[in-house]
């Protein structure tokens, strides 16, 4: 909802909660509380009762939580899941106990209409389309992972550092894919980021399901509007693992603008990071570094670094120092 201004008096209409629609959702009485973020970014507690505003989306984590949104929408009156701690919610397909500080039923009490009576959507706001402005031509460095919680965010914060004390005094993020989230974009601002946008900003609460159509325009979207800022660079950061939110489509609208991008991989281990450099080179690109948990110590790092003929480097609790740019 950050993108999304106050209302003063927000209207509720019975209407199927579709993608995007700012839907009001009532937390089941019988559940615990649950944890979720705010829209300043910081985590909020929703008691049992309580009514919240949150957009109907689906979520393919292949760690923490599966779910969507059913073919003709939310129905009115029926509960569903907090699927994400950004407001995220749908069918429940699947989770694992760690999901449990904000996954929570719900019931769909209906979607906030604007005064024409209409439902009001997260696109309305995205950020103004930019296909006709220049593209200033900022190096691209681009972050990956072979799943989720390999590191890839502690890699992007630490590339941004890196590029900052090299002089790169204006550093754009983007976080490309994946499950949308204030506390990521935060992180990149914290850190020194220039301009920090994620899937929201473009019209989507997330990029998954995968295949799904009209990603294409989401993506062109967000290349336009960060490409077009002037900068000294452009940091990407792709959520999820490379094979899901669509990170596959991603790289290809990606390649067709800098097909020599620095590509960061984090993997949690070396047959991961072998096999997921090889793919990477059958697309034309190109790793430039290793991190994650794959270097962890030092005997794995050698292991990776020697399967993958790629330097590897370990950045958690070492800052920026030797970050090869």
């Amino acid at each position: 909802m950050r993108r999304v201004p106050p209302m003063r008096t927000p209207r509720l209409v019975a209407v199927p909660g579709l993608e995007g629609a700012v839907c009001a959702f009532e937390l089941a009485p019988e559940t615990l509380p649950i944890i979720v973020e705010e829209v300043s970014g910081r985590s909020m507690t929703l008691a049992p009762g309580d009514v919240f505003l949150a957009t109907p989306g689906h979520r393919e984590s292949t760690r923490w939580v599966v779910g969507g949104i059913p073919k003709r929408g939310l129905v009115a009156g029926r509960s569903y899941w907090v699927l994400a701690e950004s407001g995220v919610v749908g069918d429940l397909v699947g989770g694992t106990p760690s999901t449990k500080t904000h996954l929570g039923q719900a019931k769909y009490l209906g979607a906030v209409s604007g005064a024409d009576g209409k439902p009001i959507n997260i696109r309305e706001f995205a950020a103004p389309n930019a296909s006709a402005l220049a593209d200033r031509g900022a190096p691209v460095f681009l972050v990956l992972g072979t799943s989720a919680e390999v590191g890839k965010t502690t890699a992007g914060l630490t590339v941004l550092r890196a590029l900052l004390q090299k002089g790169h005094a204006t550093v754009i993020a983007l976080k490309a894919t994946g499950t949308s989230g204030i506390t990521e974009i935060a992180a990149y601002q914290d850190y020194g980021a220039r301009h920090a946008f994620d899937c929201v900003d473009f019209g989507l609460p997330t990029t998954y399901p995968a295949n799904r159509d009209g990603i294409v325009d989401v993506f062109d979207r967000a290349l336009d509007s960060c490409l077009s800022i002037p900068a000294d660079a452009v940091l990407i950061e792709c959520g999820g693992d490379m094979l899901g939110a669509n990170v596959p489509v991603f790289l290809k609208r990606l390649k067709r603008r800098r097909s020599r991008a620095k590509v960061i991989l984090a993997a949690a281990d070396a047959l991961g990071a072998l096999g997921a450099t090889r793919m990477l080179k059958e697309m034309g690109l190109t790793t430039s570094l290793i991190t994650g948990p794959c270097t962890d110590t030092e005997a794995l790092r050698q292991r990776t670094e020697t399967l993958c003929r790629i330097p590897a480097l370990n950045m958690a609790g070492r800052g920026s120092e030797g970050v090869p740019l």
